[in-house]
């Protein structure tokens, strides 16, 4: 085996310790991946290869192998120019070659990096390093007739005080760049170090938001990360000075133990002064921006963490299928806006309301909206939680009571659809609706179908984060990114009625293989097998591949088409329906889950010669073809009537929804112009480590009212039964 696969064999194993999963199953990840696979792909039909990981597992192993890539490529680079500067010693090559983290391996190279001018860079053309040298020598003889050697008027160092300093600046910035010192010093202060904030300017939090750390102090490790990132909103906004506070004695004491050798040395005073000096001016600057960066880093992961969380599980809420749905936009002076939309999301009515001020014409807006309800056979009525929101279910609630048929309606989260409406996608699909139209479509079709509507705004516009705005968009960007694409292909689409924003989401496909896919739809008509989508342009072998089982073809020829199962598997699924007597046209009868049921998938996938893995999957989808993981949740929270601030009384029942989940806790609709919170203290009688270990995004919960501030129209709430 040569060298570099040795490497590679122990970077691997290092991913495969870290992340808990064996070797064999690091080595198969990286391997597909290296081939052009995509994760979904991986994690849907190749569980044999990976011992069934999951996406979340497959994308931990592909971003940990490229850190240590990334790792490994430093180290090199760093080891080179060492080595060009003729100064790399065995010893520090072994620590370089050692360290796990970039930060060691950067504290390792500081010494040998080049720097701007700086102090002790002076000192040094000015030829004082021998004296700094000498100094840490702890010799006994005169420092006085020592520094005299070195005095020069051409190089502007004219009396002993000059040549003394420099040498001073010459020992503080060793002192600085010594890995060990520095790895020591952070890792105190992240021990004893306390992070401070004090108000800097408070006349421009005009809503006293930061109120709390206008005099705050928190030990460094024990700072939660929501309020890490609350702080650097503060100092960003120019509201707060934050600070990273630290015994300086605790350091200096230790840094004088390293560094000064001999305590009764003449010498010994100067190092000391030139230890002060390196830690107040140096390091402690250098640490504290290390820390807070590594505090920042650590937040925005919890950030994005949560997001990704909440988007997951509203991408993911049920559908309401078949439903003939009016959508509600409401607004004051505009007008309700409102869309009727069949059960495939069709557009059928496009009209406008003014049931509130200060135009107010409710009799004309309750006549329009009866006629509605009753030409269209309208089955839900979806109302948008912005503006106006309460005001128009209140309207709504009291029409539906004399409805004379039962006709639910939901508040459904609008969140992004403004964005949406005023997007190059909804001018396309609907160039003759003004914006506040689009957005009455897009409520009413995210009741019928969250995903498929939710995919065509941006993941960070749903409204469903905390300080989404305050961390690395990039980061964020590609951990929603991923999010929704693994939500769409655990979900599967069908090829005939996906927009081109769904599709691009289905693995391998991109923007332009998407259009290229609706286009020949329009063109040629409806798909009638997935080997049609051979012939769409810009979709090769190896990206029919990868998307193929995600795409379904609900109607057509091949029964097989509109189940998960893959091309790849369809001789042996045939062979298998042909031996227990059945064909493909039998999919989903009882007869044939009876026979599925009964079979012994550890001899069956000897026979067939296919992982029992992918064996198990294909009889679940032979038993339920058009399976979607979204059935098996609880249906969305259906209302008939409203709720006001002033009818909430502390003890008071509710059902409500759960609309976001932050570190501190939960925020739930309960019908009320606000919604309410659960503390993560009242989430559970046993101790909760994060509200997301309890709760997700789309719950329906119950819950108690544990009290109501009226003047600032907030409410507390517990899922804590009171006794």
């Amino acid at each position: 085996m040569t060298e570099t696969l040795v490497k590679d064999e122990q970077l691997l194993g290092k991913v495969a310790a870290e992340l808990a999963i064996s070797l064999k199953q690091v080595k198969s990840v990286i391997g597909l991946l290296d081939e052009g696979n995509t994760v979904p792909f991986i994690a849907r039909y190749r569980k044999e290869m990976t011992g069934a990981l999951d996406e979340v597992q497959i994308r931990s192993i592909q971003e940990r192998w490229q850190y240590i890539q990334n790792l490994e490529q430093r180290k090199t680079e760093v080891l080179r120019i060492i080595a060009e500067q003729g100064k790399l010693t065995d010893e520090l090559q072994k620590s370089i070659v050692k360290a796990d983290k970039l930060q060691e391996v950067e504290d390792l190279y500081r010494p040998y990096k080049q720097k701007r001018r700086t102090k002790a860079t002076i000192a040094k053309e000015k030829g004082l390093e021998p004296l700094a040298q000498w100094l840490l020598t702890f010799s006994n003889e005169s420092i006085d007739g020592k520094a005299k050697e070195f005095l020069s008027e051409e190089k502007a160092v004219l009396t002993i005080e000059d040549a003394l300093a420099g040498a001073k600046d010459i020992i503080a910035e060793m002192v600085s760049d010594d890995a060990d010192g520095r790895k020591w010093t952070r890792r105190e202060t992240f021990k004893s170090g306390a992070v401070v904030s004090v108000a800097k300017d408070a006349e421009k939090d005009e809503k006293n938001v930061y109120e709390m750390y206008y005099e705050y102090e928190e030990p460094v490790n024990k700072i939660v990360p929501h309020r890490t990132l609350a702080l650097n909103r503060g100092e960003k906004e120019d509201i707060l000075r934050v600070a990273i506070k630290m015994n300086p004695d605790t350091v200096i004491s230790y840094l004088s133990r390293k560094w000064i050798k001999k305590q009764h040395s003449p010498s010994a005073a100067y190092v000391l002064e030139a230890i002060e000096d390196s830690y107040k001016r140096l390091i402690q600057p250098s640490i504290e921006r290390e820390i807070r960066g590594e505090l920042t880093e650590k937040a925005e992961e919890q950030a994005i963490h949560i997001f990704s969380e909440n988007l997951r599980n509203l991408l993911l809420q049920p559908p309401l299928k078949g439903k003939m749905v009016l959508g509600v936009d409401p607004a004051y002076r505009t007008g309700c806006k409102l869309a009727v939309v069949d059960e495939t999301g069709k557009v059928l009515k496009i009209d406008v309301i003014y049931p509130h001020p200060p135009v107010s014409k409710m009799k004309d807006a309750k006549e329009k909206f009866i006629n509605i309800l009753r030409e269209f056979k309208v089955e839900m009525v979806a109302i948008g939680n912005g503006t106006a929101s309460r005001e128009t279910e209140q309207f709504v609630a009291d029409i539906l009571k004399e409805a004379g048929r039962e006709i639910y309606y939901l508040i459904v989260n609008e969140a992004g659809a403004s964005v949406y409406s005023a997007s190059d996608i909804a001018r396309e699909e609907f160039p003759n609706l003004h914006v506040e139209e689009r957005s009455a479509v897009s409520i009413a079709r995210r009741l019928q179908d969250p995903l498929a509507e939710l995919v065509k705004i941006d993941p960070k516009s749903v409204g469903v984060g905390q300080y989404q705005h305050d961390v690395s968009q990039k980061r964020l960007s590609e951990s929603l990114h991923f999010v929704v694409e693994t939500a769409v292909n655990q979900v599967g689409v069908n090829v005939n009625t996906a927009s081109s924003s769904l599709l691009q989401y289905v693995a391998g496909l991109n923007k332009t293989a998407a259009n290229n896919i609706v286009k020949m739809r329009e063109e040629a008509g409806k798909f009638t097998s997935r080997s049609q989508l051979k012939k769409v342009p810009r979709l090769g072998a190896k990206t029919f591949e990868q998307a193929i089982g995600f795409l379904r073809v609900l109607d057509g020829k091949q029964p097989l088409d509109r189940t998960g199962i893959h091309p790849e598997n369809y001789s042996e699924v045939e062979k298998l329906l042909k031996n227990l007597g059945f064909s493909a046209a039998d999919l989903g009868s009882e007869e044939l889950k009876t026979a599925l049921n009964g079979l012994n998938l550890k001899v069956v996938s000897e026979e067939l010669t296919i992982g029992e893995l992918t064996l198990k999957d294909i009889v679940d989808a032979l038993v339920r073809p058009e399976r979607d993981p979204r059935d098996e949740l609880p249906a969305p929270l259906l209302k008939k009537d409203v709720l006001k601030l002033e009818d909430l009384k502390p003890g008071m029942e509710l059902q409500g929804t759960v609309r976001n989940v932050v570190d501190f806790g939960a925020f739930v609709d309960i019908g009320v112009k606000q919604d309410g919170l659960v503390h993560i203290s009242k989430l559970s009688n046993r101790f909760v480590k994060h509200p997301l270990d309890i709760v997700s995004v789309g719950d329906v919960v119950t819950v108690w009212v544990d009290s109501v501030d009226m003047k600032k129209g907030r409410v507390a709430l517990t899922m804590l039964k009171p006794s």
